[in-house]
């Protein structure tokens, strides 16, 4: 590592503990040449996943984008803010394990929906209306089944 101050390549590490939570390890070092004390930070290298669209663009993926569409979807129900924050965050974190590099829009989709069938059934039907462009009243309903047929044998 170079000194920040003199640029020679000669340093020691003093200490080294983690930071974080875990995610870093933070080194203070000395510069044998200069004496000056400098901290540095080590962390994995994250290569970045890509989103492939529909067109077959590829985006980087955007947590911010998947959260405005689950908001956008929630507009105006009893939804917070937190469970839809947590619920990008369940969504990117699914992408990142089942993913490499590239993941499919459609998956992420199917993502966002399964969470948001569990936060509401009305912002589900929103997201799903959207996301799957229905084109007519038959295909709307054809989402709406599944969750009929749940509340009748729940009641």
């Amino acid at each position: 590592m170079k000194c920040p101050r003199c640029k020679k390549d000669n340093d020691r590490v003093v200490d080294s503990r983690a930071a974080g939570e875990g995610s870093s390890i933070r080194r203070r070092r000395e510069c044998l040449e200069c004496f000056l004390r400098y901290t540095t930070y080590e962390r994995v290298e994250e290569t970045p996943l890509r989103v492939i669209k529909k067109n077959g663009e590829r985006v980087r993926f955007d947590r911010d984008r998947v959260l405005q569409g689950m908001m956008r979807a929630c507009e105006k129900l009893p939804v917070s803010t937190e469970s839809l924050e947590q619920s990008a965050a369940r969504v990117e974190a699914r992408c990142h394990e089942e993913y490499d590099r590239e993941v499919p829009s459609t998956v992420i989709g199917a993502l966002v929906m399964e969470e948001l069938r569990r936060l509401n059934q009305v912002a589900y039907v929103r997201f799903a209306s959207v996301y799957r462009e229905f084109k007519d009243v038959s295909q709307f309903l054809d989402e709406l089944k599944p969750i009929l047929e749940a509340r009748r044998e729940g009641e």
